[in-house]
């Protein structure tokens, strides 16, 4: 096995990092990362680096961060390279003149069950619609986003209650695994690669704010995937009114289905409080709240939040 074969890996977050950590303990060659430019945060404006570009400093790879992924003088830093293979994880859609560059071609590891969940958010949207099984995908890029010949995938199941930063983690652990399994087989010549199949694909957009705000005129069970699906990050939301007529926003981090106890008729986004348990009313049964942010606060259980709040709906 040539393990001396040429890779450049363009990522950026933590789930990227997982995959080009277990390509440099398995041996491989990584003779360059790309990554986001730094960012400038805050009042300090401090520089923030990506994790992937933090691992790369780690452990001494040369790091490029072009602003514009079609400039001049970032493809023809690519050429100098002369890799002979490009592995995109959670990394900018590339044009054709970088991911045609290497004579092993482009693979990029994506985390849901293609043709499934194709865009940038796929697994907050598994677990947002409720899906009982989600995975990872290796595949060819070519010109239409997630659209390439697939290589190899592997599924995991998710728990009725399980969050997505749960279900992140995992698939980060099966993905680093398959990356490097299909390095391993790009080298030995024994790769089998399929089409995608037609008519399953689910879109999986980006995640904006308005994206999170929770809709109490769904079910319960609608709403109770909704904030999973968005726990803990970025976190599914709510304006609160309270009885003394004051509004503020709440992040949402954990609800239930379960146990939940006779109580009167609520309608949606209407709040009840029973024995220290927060109850909000659906279009369907009640959900009881678990775990929630106000604005300007900690994280706290809803029992401590009742303490020193008096909601009344929920809009």
């Amino acid at each position: 096995m040539n393990k001396n074969l040429k890779i450049v890996f363009f990522g950026t977050p933590e789930f990227a990092v997982t995959s080009l950590d277990a390509l440099i303990k398995a041996g491989f060659n990584i003779c360059a990362v790309v990554t986001m430019p730094d960012k400038v945060a805050g009042r300090g404006h401090k520089i923030i680096q990506s994790d992937v570009k933090r691992y790369a400093l780690e452990h001494n790879l040369p790091v490029l961060q072009p602003e514009k992924l079609k400039s001049p003088d970032f493809v023809d830093a690519l050429r100098a390279i002369d890799a002979d293979l490009f592995i995109v994880i959670a990394f900018r859609m590339l044009p054709e003149i970088v991911w045609q560059m290497p004579r092993l071609g482009t693979f990029n590891l994506h985390a849901s069950l293609l043709p499934k969940y194709r865009g940038a958010a796929p697994i907050n949207h598994a677990v947002m619609n409720g899906e009982t099984e989600t995975g990872i995908t290796t595949f060819f890029l070519k010109h239409e986003i997630d659209t390439g010949d697939m290589i190899m995938q592997r599924s995991i199941s998710i728990g009725e209650d399980e969050n997505v930063g749960s279900v992140h983690d995992r698939l980060m652990s099966i993905g680093a695994e398959a990356v490097v399994t299909t390095v391993n087989d790009i080298i030995n010549g024994t790769l089998h690669t399929r089409p995608q199949p037609e008519g399953e694909f689910i879109p999986a957009p980006k995640i904006f704010k308005e994206t999170c705000r929770i809709d109490w005129n769904k079910s319960a069970r609608e709403i109770h995937n909704h904030v999973r699906g968005l726990s803990p990050y970025p976190a599914a939301w709510t304006r609160m009114v309270t009885v003394e007529g004051n509004e503020t926003d709440l992040k949402i981090f954990t609800t239930s289905l379960k146990g939940i106890p006779q109580l009167p008729p609520l309608a949606p986004g209407q709040t009840y409080i029973e024995k220290g348990h927060l109850y909000v009313g659906t279009s369907s049964e009640p959900v009881e709240i678990l775990e929630l942010q106000p604005a300007g606060k900690k994280r706290m259980e809803a029992g401590a939040f009742i303490l020193g709040y008096h909601p009344n709906d929920l809009v």
